[in-house]
């Protein structure tokens, strides 16, 4: 017992203070995860969302369990009142970052349970995609205020920037002014993507033309959009461009599209026989959705005439391979019955006219003239 009162009596104090404070601390924590994974697995059991939600909350929960240990262990340190003081102020600041690291997760779990109710695999994903694209904005926006208030909130509990920040809002001036332009562009696209948020011209897997380019609306983040160009290309655009400038959307009010297929033929070509052969194909194809076909003549350029197919397919993937099909069975059916139907180039030559062999006057024997 002695030699152990030596022992303790030759180890700095500091040491004995950190033992006194961390090692509650680690055994919280253990009885906590120890915890946490009964109920993680009691909640596989029922339903594995569940479980990826409770598996998604183990992080910030664990952090404030170590925190309020250690603040609740503080006092039995028994270090000097101004590292006491030092120490508790870092585990504030750390519990402020802590609840606004909770705040984030609880966000994310009541969206992932929000959206569970839209399916955007389906065929009919329109209010599907309305929603996922109104929540996932204003959960970025929300993110990027909750991230602003909880760096404010830690900061402000420093007597020495919280001084600085009140006396440079009182100042204002070029300081207020610099700072004021360098965050209007994060401004505007925050501002813009609330905007995008509440109007909705575009969503999720929306088929666009931007800037000449046809894609779909692979993500729209906080500041820019990812457009999917056709080609597999991603194109980056601003948030404000979709506020600011024009942009065709093909699937604003519903994800079914009209597909058009052009052909220029010769004037000899069966326009009846060519509509009973285009309802075939479109009937004999899953990417048909039923709704519209249509073969018109649409105008007769030259010595050409111009065929228009008008087909209807359940979304923008549909749609492009059903005119690619359509283009493609047609020009066959013309080649292998019509050959005579396929655009010709016609010719006159301006000459002098002969005479037919025929009706050209017998000459007489050389004989018979010498008579």
């Amino acid at each position: 017992m002695a030699i152990f009162n030596q022992v303790i009596l030759w180890v700095p104090h500091w040491v004995i203070g950190t033992v006194i404070m961390v090692v509650p601390a680690l055994v919280a924590l253990g009885v906590f995860r120890w915890s946490f994974r009964f109920l993680l697995r009691v909640a596989g059991r029922f339903s594995p969302f569940m479980r990826t939600l409770l598996d998604r909350a183990q992080g910030p929960a664990g952090a404030m369990v170590a925190i309020l240990v250690l603040g609740a262990a503080l006092p039995a340190a028994q270090f000097p009142s101004d590292l006491a003081l030092t120490i508790g102020h870092g585990l504030l600041i750390a519990m402020i970052l802590a609840i606004g690291w909770a705040a984030g997760k609880a966000m994310d779990i009541a969206v992932e349970i929000y959206l569970r109710r839209f399916r955007i695999d389906v065929e009919d994903n329109l209010l599907a995609r309305k929603h996922y694209t109104q929540v996932n904005i204003l959960r970025r926006a929300a993110q990027t205020v909750l991230v602003i208030v909880t760096v404010a909130a830690g900061l402000m509990t420093v007597a020495a920037v919280r001084q600085y920040g009140v006396s440079l809002f009182a100042s204002a001036g070029a300081a207020g002014i610099v700072v004021g332009l360098a965050a209007r562009p994060v401004l505007s696209n925050l501002l813009a993507g609330v905007q995008i948020a509440m109007t909705q011209p575009i969503r999720l897997e929306d088929a666009v033309v931007v800037e000449g380019e046809w894609g779909w609306i692979e993500r729209i983040s906080s500041t820019y959009v990812v457009v999917r160009i056709w080609d597999l290309r991603r194109m980056i655009v601003p948030l404000t461009y979709f506020i600011e400038k024009p942009f065709e959307n093909w699937t604003y009010e519903t994800a079914a599209l009209l597909g058009t297929v052009i052909l220029h033929v010769d004037f000899t070509v069966p326009i009846e026989r060519m509509r009973e052969k285009l309802e075939e194909i479109v009937h004999g194809s899953k990417l048909w959705d039923g709704k519209a076909v249509k073969l018109q003549v649409t105008d007769a350029p030259g010595n050409m005439v111009e065929l228009r197919a008008v087909v209807s397919a359940r979304n923008s993937g549909d749609v492009w391979d059903l005119r690619c099909l359509v283009r493609e069975k047609l020009i066959g059916f013309l080649q292998a019955e019509y050959p005579h139907a396929l655009p010709k180039q016609r010719t006159e030559l301006a000459g002098t006219v002969e005479t037919p062999a025929a009706i050209k006057p017998a000459r007489k024997p050389a004989v018979e003239a010498a008579e």
